[in-house]
């Protein structure tokens, strides 16, 4: 049976529970990030990639993107649930808060980002790069499972692996953007291009460099976001469960999969 979704793993979650078939895919782009882990939730079939390796032995800037997105899609997934380590950039935004992101900063540098290089050139649109469908659903899931969720976000991307600077945080708090991550680009577009749906969820671990005004809160550290994040190991769990039973996962009443057709130029 096919995979009703898709997962990408992040930092801490490089396991799905109740895996029982591990396969390995190959693809034009390289090999992705680790095998494929089939599980089912719920009687729900889902297609695992933990996007840092199963032991977390790839940095962000390293992780092979096209591969991993490839890879989902050989695998049979046509929609793809993204969850993300990311910091806080705003007071309103606490460690232990999901976010469903909207709009995304490209801040990464030298990151294959397309799967179109030539001859065959396609410019997808941009303006809003994640599925509304699928974010729509998240949000719904979110909520239904009692967590306590922010209804859209930017999120800035990073090249990493090093955390940011105070200029640099204090820069994106005053854009006004929500969370600050690693990974989300060029996820995102890629899914996109391989005519998949994507959401991303941003699990918020920590306050990035600390907070302009506020000095009691420190900067995050690797320790910081490691321990939160299997705290909230538990919250995603209860997310995915809560996912796979949205009747609007059977559906998929999104220009998705046309993205491809409507930004090639004939």
């Amino acid at each position: 049976m096919k995979p009703l979704l898709g997962v990408f793993g992040g930092s801490g979650f490089y396991s799905l529970a109740g895996a029982s078939l591990k396969k390995k895919f190959r693809t034009q782009w390289g090999e992705p990030s680790a095998p494929v882990q089939f599980a089912k939730i719920n009687g729900v079939p889902l297609a695992f990639l933990p996007r840092h390796g199963e032991k977390h032995s790839i940095p962000p800037h390293k992780i092979n993107y096209r591969a991993n997105v490839t890879a989902l899609k050989q695998a049979g997934a046509t929609q793809i649930f993204g969850p993300f380590a990311c910091g806080s950039l705003q007071p309103g935004v606490r460690p232990g808060d999901f976010v469903v992101a909207d709009q995304f900063v490209d801040r990464t540098a030298g990151r294959a980002d397309t799967f179109f290089e030539g001859p065959d050139v396609v410019h997808i649109g941009g303006a809003e790069p994640y599925c509304p469908r699928l974010r729509a659903t998240c949000l719904t899931a979110a909520k239904e499972a009692g967590l306590r969720v922010h209804e859209k976000g930017t999120a800035v991307v990073v090249n990493g692996p090093r955390f940011s600077t105070k200029a640099e945080s204090k820069w994106f708090s005053r854009q006004g953007w929500e969370v600050i991550t690693m990974t989300q680009y060029p996820e995102v577009v890629l899914a996109r291009e391989a005519g998949l749906c994507y959401a991303g969820v941003g699990l918020v671990t920590d306050y990035d460099a600390g907070l302009e005004g506020h000095p009691d809160v420190p900067a995050v550290t690797a320790r910081d976001v490691v321990k939160v994040f299997k705290e909230n190991n538990a919250k995603l769990a209860k997310l995915l469960e809560s996912l796979v039973k949205q009747p609007a996962l059977q559906n998929r009443g999104c220009n998705c999969a046309k993205a491809v057709e409507e930004g090639r130029i004939h």
